[in-house]
């Protein structure tokens, strides 16, 4: 994986991260919600993996916003 590949995993992770604590959602209960386990959660928000496009859905639909905002630049 070169060093865009992982700067965007970042972006996504973060981003991620950031409208989790904003909607008040802990990593357990982000989880819960998608039916992944705590440690995917952390996994991803710490781009220490690639998801599937199906997962970053169930994300989504869990903290009531789009894939779109996921991927995105700037977080809400």
């Amino acid at each position: 994986m070169d060093s865009a590949d992982e700067k965007y995993l970042q972006l996504i992770g973060n981003n991620i991260r950031v409208i989790r604590e904003k909607r008040g959602f802990s990593q357990f209960k982000l989880a819960t919600e998608c039916e992944l386990s705590k440690n995917q959660i952390g996994r991803i928000e710490r781009a220490q993996v690639s998801t599937s496009i199906l997962t970053l859905k169930r994300i989504a639909d869990a903290l009531e916003i789009k894939v779109e905002d996921l991927i995105a630049e700037a977080t809400l």
